[in-house]
Order: structure tokens, then sequence, then C-alpha cells
């Protein structure tokens, strides 16, 4: 038989900056066994197609003929100027990819772009700073023109994404594309039925999209790599557009949704679609499935592998350490064409879509492998693989000769704190000029002296979970840290310059309103203290896979499994009997810390986010009435924070 040639696939939506990592380890790998490999970013090319001006025409000829009950603002206000937006359209998108840096002038002057209704933000960003101030001016001052215009480029970006979704296709966004159809659906009926209604223009797009670059490579097998629910759809799309093209072809799915979600997969209409799905590191189930469709291996030998015919197989062997596993590259991807976006003021939050990142892991799993609400029991945290620093350090200089990139973005589950020391000491020593940041846990081994080395080896950022600011919650939760430990070390952090993202959580078994209060004031007093710059408020999901979802008596819970879920199988409703309404409290958690990314309100009592605002004018400065008024006083002391640092 014919040695196959392999392409891998990143589908709709990932981010738009830098390609999703998933492809460039497989390609890399697959080169250094000697394999026929190339890849593709369909992410990125269907967002430059609908993103165009003949994307743009079609989107208008579609909205065109809606009924004007069917209307929104967005589709009105876009409608209304068809003729600018089709000018302006392709200018914004060589601006954005770098290509034309002194359009920043024309889009900076408010003269030039269509300003929908994304841009109304824009006055809430910095109301109740000055009243007379432009938050423009505030964010960026009289020189910041590229980012200023970088901003005002993603807000209109931003409008035509709700005109797409409004007006052509309900499940579309950028980063989430028919996400519901996919997170936690126990039944694959959702899906089915999608992707056996008419197609809709975005759906047309992705089909001709797969037909080029099938032509192009004219791969024996494609790989679709799904990390989040919000790739899904379109990676059943890309696969169900192979199969009508040219059936031959060996369709794979794997990445991490498949990891997490469908590990007791026992629908067999999934199989319209994908001949074979992979669980876990894909390295050795992929050499396995390579040497099954070489006939050389029969097939009650593959690893961790659905198949069409006979269910899931799982032939034990030793996975490929990371040390072996290749250098990434991302040969044959079009890195000029990537687009830096800019959504939000806040210096820390725009490392996630702004610039070009390389990726590497320093780490396979996790070296701590406790905490209560993660997926400690699936292969990628259970099992740590440390990568020799010799290794990264020749993986780090082969990438920056290949892309002529010196970012690096590490995206471990948690970097273990030994190897960025000898990381960095090693980029000091030969001194190689990199920017660089990844996640972290916030624990003691971070103290100023490494923060230090980091920062002078070029390390810029570091995210890592508070999770629940409340010891008695990070104790439940085993997550081995302390409140007052986190603020010493991410204050280590900030005084060496690096900025600090915390990932926080709220909801989880047991919590109370007041400790949910108490969190928020230890958040408040950390950005006031100039220990974090960034956060996000997460709800806590429960999983099957998670110590919780194991054994949730020891949490106080009760869980209301699925009667029936051959599909997905990971989200699991719980019965909490504190019985506090989380998703109340969440608004006012999320309202406070995007105010507090932006430095306003950080004077403010904790329990004024709760409330609902008197005027649009005070839309970020919350005073008034509401069903929270009764909310407990924080017990946590206004200089927590500040004694703990001192």
């Amino acid at each position: 038989m014919a040695a196959p040639r392999i392409l891998s696939v990143i589908p709709p939506m990932t981010q738009l900056n830098t390609p999703y990592p998933s492809t460039a380890y497989l390609t890399g790998f697959l080169h250094s066994r000697g394999f026929d490999a190339a890849q593709a970013d369909l992410s990125l090319a269907l967002a430059l197609r609908l993103l165009s001006s003949s994307g743009l025409e079609a989107v208008h000829r579609r909205i065109h003929t809606l009924p004007e009950s069917g209307s929104t603002p967005s589709t009105r206000f876009f409608l209304e100027h068809i003729a600018t937006y089709l000018k302006t359209i392709d200018p914004v998108i060589r601006f954005l990819q770098g290509r034309d840096p002194t359009y920043a002038h024309r889009i900076a002057a408010r003269r030039e772009l269509p300003e929908g209704p994304r841009f109304a933000a824009l006055e809430q960003y910095i109301s109740g700073q000055s009243s007379d101030a432009d938050p423009l001016d505030w964010a960026f001052g009289a020189m910041g023109l590229q980012d200023q215009a970088k901003h005002l480029a993603t807000l209109y970006l931003n409008d035509l994404a709700d005109v797409v979704r409004d007006g052509i296709d309900p499940r579309f966004e950028f980063v989430r594309y028919a996400e519901s159809l996919a997170a936690s659906q126990p039944t694959f009926d959702p899906l089915h039925s999608a992707l056996r209604a008419p197609a809709s223009l975005v759906d047309e797009m992705l089909h001709t999209l797969t037909e080029e670059v099938l032509k192009k490579h004219q791969p024996t097998v494609i790989l679709i790599s799904a990390p989040f629910p919000g790739n899904v759809y379109a990676a059943f799309r890309i696969a169900q557009s192979v199969k009508r093209l040219d059936p031959t072809i060996t369709t794979v799915l794997g990445g991490g949704y498949c990891n997490t979600e469908l590990r007791s997969l026992r629908e067999p209409r999934v199989f319209e679609y994908f001949d074979f799905i992979t669980l876990d590191s894909g390295e050795k189930p992929l050499l396995a499935l390579l040497d099954h469709l070489e006939q050389h291996r029969p097939v009650e030998q593959l690893v961790r592998t659905y198949t069409r015919t006979h269910g899931f197989i799982h032939h034990p062997e030793v996975d490929i350490p990371l040390s072996e596993c290749g250098t990434p590259t991302y040969a044959g991807l079009p890195l000029d064409d990537y687009l830096s976006l800019l959504d939000m003021l806040n210096p820390m939050h725009r490392l996630w879509s702004d610039g070009r990142w390389n990726k590497l892991t320093i780490a396979h799993g996790c070296y701590w492998k406790k905490c209560s609400f993660c997926d400690v029991n699936l292969d990628y945290i259970s099992r740590y693989d440390r990568a020799e620093t010799d290794v990264l350090i020749h993986r780090i200089q082969s990438l920056i000769e290949e892309t002529g990139q010196t970012g690096f973005h590490f995206v471990d589950e948690a970097a273990p704190p030994k190897a960025l020391k000898a990381l960095s000491s090693s980029l000091i020593e030969r001194n190689i000029n990199i920017s660089w940041w990844g996640n972290i846990r916030f624990e003691k081994s971070f103290d100023t002296e490494l923060c230090e080395l980091m920062a002078q080896s070029g390390c810029i950022a570091v995210t890592g979970g508070l999770e629940v600011a409340s010891d008695r919650l990070l104790k439940l939760m085993k997550k081995g840290v302390s409140v007052e430990q986190v603020a010493r070390v991410t204050r280590a952090f900030s005084d060496a310059g690096i900025l600090v993202h915390a990932y926080l959580m709220y909801g989880f078994p047991t919590q109370t309103v007041q400790e949910t209060i108490d969190s928020l004031e230890y958040v408040r007093q950390l950005f006031l203290a100039g220990c974090i710059q960034s956060g996000f408020f997460h709800r806590f999901t429960c999983t099957v896979h998670s110590p919780v979802g194991k054994a949730p008596a020891e949490y106080g819970v009760t869980l209301e499994r699925p009667a029936h879920a051959p599909f997905a199988n990971n989200d699991i409703n719980f019965i909490d009997p504190t019985g506090v309404d989380h998703d109340l409290l969440g608004a006012g958690l999320k309202k406070a810390l995007f105010n507090y990314m932006h430095g306003i309100g950080l004077d403010l009592d904790v329990r004024d986010w709760f409330e609902e605002p008197r005027t649009r004018a005070t839309a970020r400065k919350p005073t008034g009435k509401n069903e929270l008024r009764r909310l407990p006083r924080t017990s946590v002391a206004p200089d927590f924070i500040e004694r703990a640092l001192d």
C-alpha cells in the first residue's frame, strides 16, 4: 500500500491571531517520523473569506432579502452602510495583518469606518473615570495610534460578526461557533439535525474551502482537531464535505473535546462523518492508526481509538515522551495572514488575541494534579512528562528560524517552577532574546529571585488559578495555596514587571453568599495593591472526571446524572444544599472584574456591583435598587492584602 498523505486541519472557529498548536505539533511529529504531512487552518481561511469585499457582498445579498420583521440593529446598520463596508473591509484586514500600518491614521480619525452598535461600548469603558474624558484618549494617549486603530478595527469586525449571526447563521461567533450544539450534549440529535439541515452561507463557504484544500494537498488521511465545543460543528461539516467529495479519504477526529466529552461514546451516527476518533495525546494513537492503514497492524492493536466497526480499542502501549515528539512546525500555514486584534483596553488581556505567538509545551500534564475541580483522572492532567531544557532550547531556536517570530506562549497546564528556572537560566546564558508567557501555579517557589530571573529571560506575563479567594474553599479544592501566598507571589511577579492574570471561580460546592462577597473583596484588594492586572470569573462546572464528580458526597452535593448519554458525557448537574443563586451573583462578579481591569471602582464597596445602574451614563458605576441590597458586608479586613505583603 502506498504511504499515506496526511493533512491536519484546524476547524472554525479558533483564535485568529495565531495558529492553534495542535496541527503544528502533529505535523512536526509526523515529519520527524518520515511521513508526508501537511496542515491547513480553515478557521483563519473561513474568517478571511467571510471578511472580504466578496464575502460581504454575499452577506448583503442574503440579508437584503430578509423581511423587516427579522432585522436587528446590527443588520439594519449594515444595510444602511454597505457601500462603506465594501470600501473599507479589505484595507482593515490588511491593516490587522500588519501589511498597511499607515492606515491607522485614517481609522483613528474616526471618520473612516462605519461605527455600528459595538462602538457604543467605547462610551462605557471609562464612564465614571472623568466626565469629559474620551475613552480612547484615556487608554492610548496622544501617541498610541496603532493600538487605538487596532481597537477600533476590532470593534468593526465584531459588528460584522453580529451581522452574520443575526442575518445569516444564528450560531456564528468568532471563537465559539455553534458551541451549544456540542457542549454537554448527551445525545447527538441536535448536532445531527444541524448537519442535515440546509447549508447556511457560512457552511457553503466552509465546503468550498474544504474542496480547495483537498485539491491542493490530495490527502489520503485527514486529521481534524477539535479542541473546544465551538469547533465541533465545523469539524463535522468539514468531514461531511470530505465524504461527499472523496469518500476514500480516511477522516480522523481528535483533540481536547474528544478527550473530555467523548470518553463513553456509543453513537453510531458519528461514524457517518468520521472513520476513527482518537483520545488523549495524539502521537501514539496516530502511529498505530497509520500502521493499521498501511496494513502492518491489526485493528485489535489500535491505541485509544474509536472505530466504525469495532467500537473502542485500546491496546496498551507506552506513550511517546515529550522530548521525542519532534519540534512543532508551522510549515504551510500563512503566518502573514493572521489578524492581530485588540478587543479590550487591558494590557494583559490583549495577549490572547494580539500578536503571533509560537506555541510550545514545557511539560505534559500537571505536576500538582490534586485540584478537586479539575479532570485529574485524564491523561492530559495525570501523566506528567517534562521536556529536557536542551530540547526546549532547540525547539525555540528552530521556531525562531522558521517563523522569524520571537514571541512564545508556553501552553502548559501549569509550568513547573524548576523547569522555568532552568529554561530562564539557559535563555540568558545562551543570549537567546525572546518574549514569553505561560500558565503557572501561584506557589511559594516563585519568589522574588525567580521572578526577576524569569523577567530577565523575557517573561512578560503569567496566568494562574486563584480560583475562589477563600482559604476554606481553597483547602476544600486541594489547591495547595492560600490567599496570602497568592498575594505575595503575584506581587513578586508584578514587581519584576511581569503582568499577572488570575483565573477565578464562583459556584463551587457549598460556597456561601458571604464567601462570594469576601472573595470579591480579596480580588479588589489584589488589584488595588498592583498584584494582578487581569482576571476572569468562570462558573464552576462539575465534570465526571473530577474528584467532585467521582465523590460528590465529600463536597456536600448530590449529582443529577443524565439517564441516557450516548454522545457527550462530561458536565454533570448537581444539587448544592446551600441553595445560593450563583447565576445572580455571577453577573455582579463579572461586572466588578471588568471595571477593576480598567482601574475603575476600586474604592467602592464590593456589594455595589450587584446593584443595577440607574442610567446608561453611569453604567459602570452602579448605584440604586436591587433585590441583592441585603447582601452581607465583607468580613475581610480592608488591609488584609496589604498586611500579607508586609
